[in-house]
């Protein structure tokens, strides 16, 4: 395939960028956003031996979607034991949990950043036999390189929100060319599916949710039982994943929470934990008492804040909570996030109204009136009030709206996998 001009442009900017990739890393090093013991794998410098036999390699851009993609190795490997896995994401902190969540079979390395040099080398190093994206970070020269090596290419769980889609219409010569590379595309919901219809002119597959069949993290149980046994008694609710604006309105609504419950604990938790100390200086301006939970401490009888500001302890933050605002949906523009991890853990899911990202889902989930929305710290505090007091939507209806969503995602994909892995290709560099 010709390449449009817009790729043409991209790749000879990349070209002419390769020469700062390093000291651009070594920045990035020195601002800790980069891991300096494996910079080289961003450079397309593998830093483990290839595997022998099939290798499937699987990218996902950050922490949902390597969850996703573990999940589907589990049962890649249930079915095809001799397989072996390579998993790529770009942030550290997805690092660190593919190190704990990937089985024997399966290793984890950082995505070369994309210039050709990088790309090649990756590509000439792993020489996959099957190549698997998740969602929606397609990087042109990865993507290209990739196809032209005649590997056997698959989007999974491509989800797209209405913004994602109007961006790619404005330049579909490239869509058009990077989605064309792909064997097979499953889309996690119809949005997407139309879109990519219409954006391709080619039938996609409508496979359904895999981040609703992704093996729910659990918290350690003893660590669990600790919090809960300290809270025990005391009205508690989470903020889970909260951004830049939304601390405001949550802590408002707190405010008004403790006028009619003195007691009741709030667990702050920010999407991006490097931001627990603006967090914290926020917190402190309004003059409430809080713990950090960086600083190792169990929040007493007398603070009303517990500043969960940690990676990978949401699991225990939800195990925690009767009720959890799902934030990322307070304000337009971010787009919300998943609720399914709340509802597996037994909590209630609140809701503001801005969930573009996740509108498929939120609607089966309101009409299993299986969450509450809400619009201002005034109807926080009256969704709180209902789910302390048992009046609010019960955990089977959460449920029953997962069962309804997920839609077979997994067995969809899987099947669509294996038979491109059976199938093949010949391995045909372009010129």
């Amino acid at each position: 395939m010709n390449l449009p001009p817009s790729l043409i442009a991209y790749r000879l900017l990349m070209r002419c960028a390769s020469p700062l990739a390093k000291p651009l890393l070594m920045q990035r090093t020195r601002a800790g956003k980069e891991d300096a013991a494996r910079r080289n794998e961003r450079l397309g410098r593998p830093t483990f031996p290839r595997p022998p036999g099939q290798l499937v390699w699987l990218h996902g851009a950050s922490v949902g979607e390597s969850l996703v993609l573990a999940s589907l190795i589990d049962a890649f490997a249930a079915s095809q034991p001799e397989l072996r896995f390579l998993v790529t994401t770009g942030t550290m902190t997805s690092a660190k949990l593919m190190a704990q969540r990937l089985p024997p079979v399966a290793r984890h390395q950082y995505l070369p950043i994309d210039t050709l040099g990088a790309v090649r080398g990756f590509l000439d190093y792993w020489k996959p036999d099957l190549a698997v994206f998740a969602e929606s970070e397609l990087w042109p020269n990865l993507v290209i390189e990739s196809q032209r090596r005649g590997i056997p290419m698959a989007l999974v769980n491509a989800r797209m929100n209405s913004r994602s889609l109007a961006n790619w219409n404005k330049r579909p010569d490239s869509a058009r060319h990077l989605l064309a590379c792909f064997d097979w595309i499953g889309a996690a919901d119809s949005r997407t599916r139309d879109g990519l219809e219409n954006l391709t002119g080619q039938a996609i597959t409508l496979a359904g949710n895999l981040k609703l069949e992704v093996r729910a993290e659990t918290p350690d149980p003893k660590a669990l039982a600790d919090i809960r046994k300290k809270l025990e008694g005391r009205p508690v609710w989470l903020a889970a994943s909260t951004h830049p604006g939304e601390e405001a309105i949550i802590l408002h609504a707190h405010a008004l929470t403790l006028k009619t419950h003195p007691d009741a604990l709030l667990i702050l938790a920010p999407r991006h934990p490097e931001r627990g100390e603006e967090v914290a200086r926020l917190i402190d301006k309004q003059g409430f008492r809080f713990v950090q939970r960086s600083a190792g401490k169990m929040p007493s009888p007398d603070h009303q804040i517990w500043l969960a500001d940690t990676l990978g302890e949401m699991p225990l933050w939800y195990g925690a909570a009767p009720a959890a605002l799902i934030a990322g949906s307070l304000l337009p523009d971010i787009g919300g996030h998943n609720p399914i991890e709340a509802s597996q853990a037994g909590s209630v899911v609140i809701s503001g109204e801005h969930t573009a990202s996740f509108d498929d889902l939120y609607a089966i989930y309101r009409q299993h009136k299986a969450m509450i929305t809400v619009t201002n710290a005034a109807t926080i505090t009256a969704a709180l009030e209902k789910i302390w007091s048992h009046r609010g939507p019960p955990i089977k209806a959460a449920r029953a709206a997962i069962a309804e969503a997920s839609g077979g995602a997994m067995a969809t994909s899987l099947a669509a996998l294996e038979a491109l892995l059976k199938d093949g290709k010949a391995a045909e560099i372009a010129p």
